[in-house]
């Protein structure tokens, strides 16, 4: 199937359901505030290598945490207790979408470029882009970035600098998520890890559903 090739004056996607089995809808465009409000809330998102066209992804099936049902293992909560965390919401979005960079770049590579941070950045200045930090016992532990629109959060990448850092985010914010009537956080690809706290597939149809509720527009 060809793949939809997207035109730069022209702000605007294929439908969805057209992507490829391997979730690759369209190619090109910009990163453009009003382009990635547009993809997210539509199930849309980039991902490419750096220096490389952008690719825009919408995979058939997708990968969901939802935030009242994530799963803390026994040995996370004795983790939990035994230390002192501090959680905050917004600190230093750019720092943290850096560490995640960084942490991705030395461990297995990265999609995040010079031209993702400044893009995300900007998403961030308008109000949409949102980081979480931990801090253990005085130090950074880990954290984490998404987007967040609605009732809807997208989750681009997390890190750790100590021990289950990460994890301590994502369980923080998935309370703080519930508490405000969020739908879902989408994972967008499966990883064992998020599984392993609660990560479920759920069809196209599923989604949709739950898009069309938490951003109130037409998919």
């Amino acid at each position: 199937m060809p793949v939809y090739r997207l035109r730069q004056n022209e702000i605007s996607f294929p439908t969805p359901t057209l992507a490829r089995d391997d979730g690759l809808l369209a190619v090109g465009g910009d990163l453009s505030v009003d382009r990635l409000l547009l993809a997210y809330t539509h199930g849309i998102f980039p991902w490419y290598n750096p220096g490389e066209e952008i690719l825009w992804w919408c995979p058939k099936e997708r990968f969901l945490i939802f935030p009242g049902e994530i799963h803390i293992s026994r040995s996370m909560k004795k983790h939990i207790r035994k230390h002192e965390f501090k959680i905050y919401l917004n600190r230093d979005f750019q720092d943290t979408m850096h560490h995640c960079r960084m942490k991705r770049e030395f461990e297995e590579g990265t999609w995040i470029s010079d031209e993702m941070e400044e893009a995300f950045l900007e998403l961030h200045r308008e109000g949409y882009a949102v980081s979480v930090e931990v801090y253990e016992e005085g130090d950074l532990a880990g954290g984490l970035y998404g987007v967040a629109i609605g009732r809807c959060f997208f989750g681009e990448s997390m890190f750790s600098e100590k021990k289950n850092g990460s994890k301590v985010a994502l369980i923080a914010f998935s309370r703080f998520l519930e508490q405000r009537g969020f739908l879902f956080i989408d994972c967008q690809f499966h990883t064992d890890h998020l599984e392993n706290m609660g990560g479920q597939y759920v069809s196209w149809e599923t989604f949709e559903s739950l898009l069309r509720e938490g951003i109130h527009v037409s998919c």
